[in-house]
């Protein structure tokens, strides 16, 4: 099967979510990992709420927010289920600090070489994703990305975020190729297992060791980090 283009995730796979992790621990000592996983967790609920609530094809959910929205909703939600927001001041003030971090998270150490090789190849390359376009923008300038992704993908556009498979079919819009001619690129098992029923050949990189979905079809490829991507399009 020939790999003709690469379509990251982004959040997760090319940015770290925990790295803010420090910045938590800093402004709320001795909860940072509990709220950076509660965040992350209400986050991608809140995504599959809305989009499971209403999943129009036409026009998206009514229930829509924007990624960045949700990201800050989940945020406050997490500080108030650990009871954090005792000064309304203060949690204001570190919501906009950590705010301001998310839009510029801490890509994984082998990703902008994996992206190097990538281009210098002549293989196309995206992400897709659920971020806002502002924020996938702000991320891939702070993290070095510029001029090694081909093309930034947005779900905002159509109004229902990942695992829809209209959010699937955004790229087709930038590459043109065959399903199985793509790999699609996530740390998110989820996601992958979104991304195989679509028809992509897929690549989940498990950073973390953990067992396969217990649902669905294993992902085309598994690796404990990006460099994966090279040794499934053939590079390495």
């Amino acid at each position: 099967m020939k790999i003709k283009a690469v379509v990251f995730d982004a959040y997760g796979t090319l940015f770290d979510v925990y790295s803010i992790g420090a910045l938590v621990e800093q402004l709320y000592p001795g909860q940072g990992s509990a709220i950076s996983t509660l965040w992350r967790d209400k986050q991608i609920e809140y995504t599959r709420l809305i989009t499971l609530s209403d999943p129009n094809p036409n026009g998206g959910s009514k229930h829509y927010q924007s990624f960045w929205e949700l990201t800050q909703c989940a945020l406050r939600y997490t500080l108030a289920r650990l009871k954090l927001n005792v000064s309304e001041a203060n949690t204001e003030a570190n919501i906009k600090a950590l705010m301001g971090q998310y839009a510029h998270l801490t890509p994984f150490a082998e990703n902008l070489d994996v992206l190097k090789q990538l281009k210098a190849a002549g293989i196309p390359t995206a992400i897709l994703s659920n971020g806002s376009p502002d924020m996938l923008q702000s991320a891939t300038q702070s993290a070095g990305m510029t001029g090694l992704i081909d093309h930034i993908l947005s779900v905002d556009g159509i109004r229902l975020f990942k695992t829809a498979p209209q959010s699937y079919g955004l790229v087709f819009d930038v590459i043109d190729a065959k399903p199985e001619n793509i790999l699609f690129v996530s740390s998110n098992a989820w996601d992958a297992l979104g991304a195989t029923w679509f028809g992509f050949t897929t690549l989940w990189v498990n950073r973390q060791g953990l067992p396969h979905e217990a649902i669905g079809p294993s992902p085309s490829f598994t690796s404990a980090d990006l460099t994966g991507v090279l040794q499934a399009v053939g590079r390495q």
